[in-house]
């Protein structure tokens, strides 16, 4: 899915298959290793990457590659069908992010009794 959508924006076969990889928190030397090329040849396709896509860096590509990847929508999913019994505090567990001492709750994921989730686990 994500390598059509590459291919779509202009990337050759090979750049879409190094930025998906890339996509998926591999680095330079893993994925050279992956795709039997140096990691020369991995940095030469990003650089061409960032230029078709317009983006200054790795991070951008991952970001731009992120709701392409399937990861949102398995996440949304999986939020969805939760088990019986399941509680508040588990559907608040899965929609925070921890930030040092406290928490961060991600947008629409309600309040459920603490201070926007930063008293979870003090």
């Amino acid at each position: 899915m994500l390598r059509d959508i590459l291919i779509q924006k202009g990337l050759s076969n090979r750049e879409s298959e190094v930025a998906e990889l890339v996509s998926k928190g591999l680095s330079n030397k893993e994925v050279a290793n992956q795709l039997f090329v140096t990691e020369k040849t991995v940095k030469f396709h990003l650089t061409n990457i960032y230029k078709k896509m317009n983006v200054k860096s790795r991070a951008q590509l991952i970001v731009w590659c992120l709701p392409h990847l399937g990861f949102v929508e398995n996440e949304m999913r999986a939020e969805a069908v939760q088990p019986a019994g399941a509680s508040a505090f588990t559907t608040q567990a899965a929609q925070t992010i921890p930030a040092g001492n406290t928490t961060i709750t991600l947008p629409g994921a309600g309040n459920f009794g603490g201070r926007n989730g930063s008293d979870v686990g003090v």
